[in-house]
Order: structure tokens, then sequence, then C-alpha cells
């Protein structure tokens, strides 16, 4: 045991050691410095421009960022919402997977669209090649999205007064050019040396130990793996996600996979510092970030690797910890902190069944979407941190008496409403899509068209879990997550248009808020620092963060945590 949290620690520290490096070059990209990789993607990136007609030079203001970012991404989701729809008649199919019924359509491709790649089907058996090849493109560019709507949110903290925000394409383009598609070329080469599938022919027949013989689904497998975890979006080739040994073959593998979905959320805040030139403000967030993530993965891990105290009443030895829906080959400990960072920073791919954690598992790996603040996903991270910056700003500011500044703008009503407003967004989609489900669900209500049956039928667990069951899923839809608590029956209309709704709330307007704020903020005129300038790069700052997010987030959600897996976990003592 103790070398399986030598190996969480190792993971851990490499990635951060790697990320600083890292978010500087991502600094000198946006800012337009020159780098190393200059020579091949300067002439590929003209090209695009080019045969696009878009002048990359041409500043735009934050509603013309917006505009910009709103239109790009309705193109996306027609595109892919009529290749799922008539995948069953369309090219790359070997395995003759049917097409998607309109319902489950709609909602994967607004979940791929928004980074969140919740599947409501299984990888194998629910979509094709060519509809696979759709949805890998969507992980490339709704990756860029966020880290494209980061930087204008970055380039807006740096001026001090102005409406040109640079250029959202040029941007966006940089993101997907020069930062996800390298990374995921290494990952993507490192899991096809390691045994990923990298081939468009269709099963492969087999003739097992035992003698039985099956078939073994194959296809693109290593491309889809490698950006699915370094733009955060989680969304699995393969139903078991990276549970399968074909995803994720050996504890390698875990560590590389881990390591990619961690790098680029924990570069960007390494990014803001060096991009404003103020490393000590990001080191607090970073710091904020890292103490609330510590505080998640310690009980999880203790949890798992101490085992189900129901099964050590029955006198039963848990050597290897709890493994109930865990792979041999990864252990408890692993699996435990893989289940934080992938809730934390949003990515929603899973190792283990998060169904079968133990109880303070669920809690923990619920709480990380609650708050939804901690490192984050591609870009977004940082915009859900910001809101907490802006109101522990006012706040504080309210305290000592004076003006609410930052970074040498005044902080007023206009943005603390918007704040707010986003801030209050995330527990009620949350919350009031749980409570539908469960008055449905209590009163085993015939649900019609919604659902096959009454409301009960897509329970498989009853009471406590059952209830966690369908708060995981909306939590993990507002947070545009991803994984789930398998054990709820899913693929209907029901859940297939209610989550689908929820993401697309949950993912633009917490986008649209930070960049109005910021675009706000930067049209102010710039007021100099002075002895009584509230100080943004300091421990006690820091705190205030923190106890802002603990108050505003978490507090939000304790009486749903206390009648799901907390009353489940007390029901084990």
């Amino acid at each position: 045991m103790n070398t399986e949290l030598l190996g969480v620690i190792g993971i851990f520290i490499l990635t951060v050691v790697l990320a600083i490096p890292f978010g500087k070059y991502i600094a000198k990209v946006f800012l337009g410095n020159k780098t190393l990789l200059d020579p091949i993607f300067n002439p590929i990136e003209k090209f695009i421009f080019k045969i696009s007609g878009i002048n990359p030079a041409e500043e735009m203001n934050w509603k013309q960022h917006l505009k910009a970012l709103l239109s790009i991404n309705m193109v996306w989701f027609f595109l892919c919402f009529f290749v799922l729809l008539f995948q069953g008649s369309l090219p790359l199919n070997p395995d003759n997977n049917p097409s998607m019924t309109p319902d489950l359509a709609f909602n994967t491709a607004i979940s791929f669209l928004v980074n969140c790649d919740l599947q409501h089907y299984s990888g194998e058996s629910g979509v094709s090649y060519l509809s696979q090849l759709i949805l890998m493109f969507l992980q490339f560019v709704s990756a860029g999205v966020g880290i494209a709507a980061a930087v204008m949110v970055f380039t807006a903290m740096k001026e001090r007064t102005t409406d040109k925000l640079g250029n959202f394409y040029n941007y966006f383009v940089k993101s997907c050019t020069r930062i996800l598609l390298p990374l995921s070329a290494i990952v993507a080469i490192v899991l096809v040396f390691s045994g990923s599938p990298m081939t468009f022919e269709g099963k492969d027949a087999i003739t097992t130990l035992q003698g039985d013989h099956v078939e073994v689904s194959r296809g693109p497998a290593a491309a889809f793996i490698a950006i699915k975890h370094i733009g955060t979006n989680g969304g699995g080739f393969f139903g078991a996600n990276s549970a399968h040994p074909l995803e994720n073959p050996t504890y390698f593998t875990n560590a590389v996979e881990l390591l990619a979905q961690m790098i680029v959320p924990f570069a960007m805040i390494f990014a803001l510092g060096f991009f404003l030139n103020k490393k000590k403000f990001s080191y607090i967030i970073f710091g904020v970030m890292t103490v609330g993530f510590l505080l998640l993965v310690i009980p999880t891990i203790s949890s798992e690797i101490n085992g189900n105290p129901a099964i050590a009443k029955m006198g039963i030895a848990q050597t290897t910890g709890a493994m109930e829906g865990k792979e041999v080959r990864f252990g408890p400990a692993i699996s435990g902190f893989w289940s934080i960072a992938t809730t934390v920073i949003s990515t929603g791919s899973v190792n283990s069944m998060h169904d079968s954690a133990m109880p303070v598992s669920g809690a923990m790996q619920l709480l990380a979407m609650m708050v939804n603040a901690f490192y984050g996903g591609c870009g977004v991270g940082y915009l859900n941190f910001y809101i907490f910056i802006i109101l522990a700003v006012f706040i504080s500011g309210l305290m000592v008496g004076r003006t609410p500044e930052f970074l040498g703008k005044k902080i007023e009503a206009r943005e603390v409403k918007i704040a707010a407003f986003i801030a209050i967004l995330h527990p009620l989609l949350i919350l009031a899509g749980t409570a539908l489900a469960s008055y449905f669900a209590a009163n085993d209500t015939a649900m019609g068209y919604w659902f096959s049956g009454n409301a009960t039928g897509w329970l498989n667990n009853p009471g406590n879990h059952g209830f966690s069951e369908m708060l995981y899923e909306y939590t993990s839809s507002a947070a545009n997550n991803g994984s789930g608590f398998e054990g709820l029956g899913d693929n209907n209309p029901f859940w297939n248009i209610t989550t689908g709704i929820v993401l697309l709330l949950s993912r633009f307007i917490p986008i649209i808020g930070p960049l109005a704020i910021a675009g706000l903020l930067a049209n102010k005129k710039y007021i100099p620092e002075s002895a009584g300038t509230l100080k943004t790069d300091t421990s006690i700052f820091g705190i205030m963060i923190f106890a802002v997010i603990a108050i505003i987030a978490a507090l939000s959600f304790f009486p749903a945590l206390a009648l799901g897996p907390l009353a489940e976990f007390f029901t084990l003592k």
C-alpha cells in the first residue's frame, strides 16, 4: 500500500513540475512571443486563416468574442447531431452500429460540444467510427474554446483601459495547434506502443484461454483517448472508459493518462502568472486550489484503502482495500486519486466504477463537481475561479470600508450581480433537476413518452444510493464532467433531454458571465495602487477566496449530500 501511495504522490508532483515550464510556454504563445515550435505551426496557422478568410490581427471586444464563440459552436452542434442521427447509413461503420434516436443524438451532440462528454451510450455499440471521429473533433475544439475564453480574460486583466481584447479565432486556433495537438500526439504514441488499438478495422474474433470464441471491439482508439484527457473531455472510446484494458492497458498508461488530464489545467494557472507578470498571484490561486484538492483526495484514498466496514463486520479481511468496481492492475489508492482528479478537473473519465465507491468517496466526488472551482477544465477552470475572485474582492472591500478594486479596476454593482448570478446558477441547475427526478421516482410516476414505464424503473438502487445516482447525474452535467453513478438508467427521453438542457446552460452562461465581467472591467479607468489597495497576491486573500468558495458553493449542497452519500455512510457503521 505504501508503494501505491508513493505512486500517487509521484504523479502529482511530476505534473506540477512539468506544468510550470509548460505554463510559461502557453503564456509566450498567447503573448505572441517567439517559441521553438514557431517554424512548424506558423505556416499551418497562416494556411488556416487564409482559407477561412479570417484576419487574426483584427481586435475584438468582449461582445464580439462571445458572438464568434457562440456562432461557431452552433455550427458544430448541428454537424454532430445529424451525423449521429444518420450514422447507421453513413460510411466507416464496419460493426453496423445503428443510428441514434433523436433524444440520444441531442444529448450526445450537446455533451461533446460543451466539453462534458456525458455518455448515455456504450462506445463499442453506440457509435460508428465516423461518429467517433466527429466526437474526437469536438473534443479538440471544445477544449480550444475554453482556453480561448480564458485567454481573453487574461488579456482583459493585463490591459489598463481598453475594449480591444485580441482575436477569438487567433486564440482558438493557437489553443488547438500549439497546445492540444502536440500533447495529444505524444500521449497517443505512448498508448499505441502500450497496446491501445489504432485501426479502422472492425471487431476482431479471438479464442480465449478458456476456449471461448469472442469478438473484441477495436478502432481508432489511441487518438481518441489522448485528446479525451489532454482536453479534459473524458468521453470513453469504449463503454468502460479508462477501466477498459484497451483504453488503459497498464499502470504506466494509467499514470500517463492521469498526467495528461491534469497538465493543461495546472499549466493554465501558471500561465496566468507569466502572462500578467504576477507569478505570486498565480501561486496563491494554485495554492488555494491545491488545498481544496487535498481536502477531497485524502479522505477518498483513506476510505478506499481501508475497505468496506460492512464486509469487515463479516470477518472478511480486505488487505487490498475496497476492490469492488476497481481494476486489480491499478488498486484502490490510485483509483481513489483518479476519481477526485477527474471530478475536480472536470475530465470525467474513470478507471474504476464510481457507483461502487465507498460513501465517503462518493461524497468527495460529488463535492468536487459541486464546488467546480479547483483546477477545472481547459480554460474554464480559471473562469469558474474568477467568479469567486470577484466575489471575494467585493466582500473584502465591504469589510474594510473601501470601494472594492481588482488589478486597478473598481468592482461595482453590475459585475457583482453577474458574478452572484453565475455562482447561484450552478446549485440551482443541480438541485432543481435532482428534485424533479426525485419527485417522479418517489411517486413512481408513469412517465409516458419520457420513460418507458414508471419513474422507479430508472433506479437500480433504492434509498440513499438511488438518490445519489440522480444527484450525481445532474451534478456531472452541470459541472461539464461526464462521469456517472452508472446504476442509473439514463438512456431515455427524460434523462437525455433534461441533462441536455442542463449541459447547455451550465457551459455557456458560466463562460458568458466571466467574459462580460472581464470586458466591463477592461473598459474602466485604471486606478494606480496605493497604500489602501487590496493586495490579491497574499495568503490572507487566498484564505478569503477559499472561505467564499466554502460558503457559497460547498454549503449550498450540504442538505443534498446528507440525504445521499452521507446517510449511506452512517448506515454502514
